[in-house]
């Protein structure tokens, strides 16, 4: 049985195509301001949840994909398989960046050429790296 989140996914999914993406306690608020006012990305921000600013790691990855968001990163730990298996994620996508601003133009990059080369295409960008991981940093490209 999967909780209320999963269950609304597939409603979600008709009424916006903006990416929907799960931001950890990492990411600067200004980052996450510019996720959703630049990019109009859809950002659920753990630090604007009292019960989950402290939450293990282990529970943002199973809320990110029950809820089917994209899991934003700057923690290299979600790299490791045996901890965070990509099979049973909704994707997970972590960033390095030496600042803020790089970080910005990263995340730009992203959505120039993965969401919105998939929307492009006719695509939804609901869940776009389901079951993958994405290691995103300067002079990385898309698999």
């Amino acid at each position: 049985m999967g909780t209320l989140a999963s269950a609304l996914v597939p409603l979600v999914s008709r009424v916006s195509d903006a990416p929907r993406i799960y931001a950890d306690a990492n990411l600067p608020i200004g980052i996450v301001s510019a996720m959703r006012q630049s990019l109009g990305w859809d950002v659920f921000f753990v630090l604007e949840h009292d019960d989950l600013r402290r939450a293990p790691d282990r529970e943002h990855f199973t809320r990110a994909r029950d809820q089917g968001r994209t899991l934003i990163t700057l923690d290299r730990d979600f790299l490791d398989e045996r901890r965070y298996p990509s099979s049973s994620s909704g994707g997970v996508i972590v960033c390095s960046a030496p600042g803020e601003r790089e970080l910005l133009l990263l995340l730009t990059r992203l959505d120039r050429e993965l969401f919105r080369a998939i929307a492009a295409a006719g695509g939804t960008v609901l869940a776009p790296l389901s079951g993958r991981k994405l290691d995103w940093h300067p002079g990385a490209s898309l698999p």
